[in-house]
């Protein structure tokens, strides 16, 4: 349909002519800083979870000074994090060699937070793929003195194909009291588009705190997942792997494993619920794609709405087109979950919620798959943007907690999540 989008193809979605309304954060990182990051950053929120905004101010006067704006260089931007990152490292460490515990384990997670965003959206670049290195090894080191520590596993892809990696790098943290005597319910987090392990750590505290292990996995293309990023099948071995290995695990019921997807994690969360129905107890898809998420007329206009950076661009990354946008878009419907027939399949307990005017995922993706296959359960947050956060939350988690008869005290749940002490 060439460069163009046309009134009656914007109709075609809920938010329709915000479909074609450019968000001002596009125009430079001065205005993307000022309009849409700096409140989250002072609240410690996504996408700046153990992060403090006195860490991430000069930086960002910094790049502001650079006038930097998109097309940006992404070694030009993750290198301005670096300096900022390495400092609050060195703190840590040596806080860590005085045997102040508490202030190394801050500053490790500070550290971490910054590279995270010298890597975000995703590392594309030599050096953003240095901040997602040295992010990794701050974090688990923060991790590794709280009190209950998040400690990386490597489950062995035993379902994986002779060229994808032999193992799938995991977080995992279960109760002490988990034994085979008393096995506890798991939790298995999908990281998103973004998001990665090191990020989604701030919720397996809560799940802790409820007598639940959580498992926090990467999607293919992102992080560390080894699945084929261009494979619409390859999820599906992955899953397999690290179901098989919580089965292997006797401290944990392999019968109360509930599947946790974000954003486009809710995508993968939609489709293991049908390909994996007989081993999950429920599956929940927050803000997740299925169909339309693929539309060429969709894919043409994201790169300037409510996404951060170049949204349909970081999508043909992570579903393995490298900056090939336009071949993405040609082949992106091989990953629609209702052209491929899984939406028409058997399915385990499903929630999908999203907020309706969602720019980054089209909200009808949420109604398609509520047509299709097996009655599903779903809640559409009226007037809120991308996964209907912060209200999706708490239906979610009273969702969860009713699943596996959990105490219902979704307030406590959500205390914690801000807190960079929290484990």
């Amino acid at each position: 349909m060439g460069d163009s989008l046309a009134n009656d193809d914007a109709s075609r979605y809920h938010i329709r002519d915000a479909l074609s309304t450019p968000a001002v954060h596009h125009e430079s990182f001065e205005k993307l800083w000022e309009t849409k990051w700096k409140i989250p950053c002072k609240m410690g929120v996504y996408p700046f979870m153990f992060g403090c905004i006195q860490d991430f101010e000069p930086v960002a006067q910094g790049i502001i000074e650079k006038g930097l704006k998109e097309p940006y260089d992404w070694d030009e931007y993750a290198e301005s994090f670096f300096p900022k990152a390495e400092e609050l490292a060195r703190i840590a460490e040596q806080a860590d060699k005085e045997g102040i515990k508490e202030k190394a384990a801050e500053y490790y997670l500070r550290s971490s937070a910054v590279y995270r965003i010298a890597r975000f959206p995703a590392p594309r670049s030599e050096k953003q793929r240095v901040a997602w290195a040295k992010g990794k090894e701050v974090f688990y080191k923060g991790m590794a003195l709280q009190e209950f520590p998040i400690r990386e596993v490597q489950i062995p892809h035993t379902q994986g194909l002779s060229d994808e990696g032999k193992h799938i790098p995991v977080n995992f943290v279960a109760p002490p009291a988990a034994s085979p005597a008393s096995p506890v319910p798991v939790l298995v987090i999908f990281t998103g588009l973004d998001g990665y392990r090191t990020e989604l750590a701030i919720w397996q505290r809560g799940f802790l705190d409820k007598g639940v292990a959580s498992v926090v996995v990467e999607i293919p293309g992102t992080g560390d997942s080894p699945a084929k990023a261009n494979d619409p099948t390859s999820p599906d071995r992955q899953w397999s792997s690290v179901l098989d290995w919580i089965k292997t695990q006797p401290q944990l019921d392999s019968k109360k494993v509930v599947v946790w997807g974000f954003s486009t994690g809710g995508y993968y969360a939609l489709r293991v619920a049908h390909t994996h129905a007989d081993r999950l107890l429920g599956s929940v898809s927050l803000g997740g794609g299925a169909h339309h998420m693929f539309d060429r007329e969709w894919l043409e206009r994201v790169n300037l709405l409510e996404y951060p950076f170049d949204l349909a661009h970081t999508l043909a990354y992570k579903f393995g087109f490298g900056n090939d946008l336009e071949v993405f878009i040609r082949s992106a419907k091989q990953f629609s979950l209702l052209e491929d027939g899984t939406l028409d399949k058997n399915c385990c307990k499903v929630l999908l919620v999203n907020g309706d005017l969602d720019e980054i995922f089209p909200i009808e993706d949420l109604w398609i798959a509520l047509e299709r296959g097996r009655p599903k359960e779903a809640r559409v947050v009226r007037g809120k943007k991308h996964m209907g956060e912060p209200d999706s939350f708490f239906v979610i988690l009273r969702w969860i907690h009713e699943l596996l008869g959990l105490d219902g005290d979704v307030m406590h749940h959500m205390k914690g999540l801000p807190s960079v002490m929290r484990f």
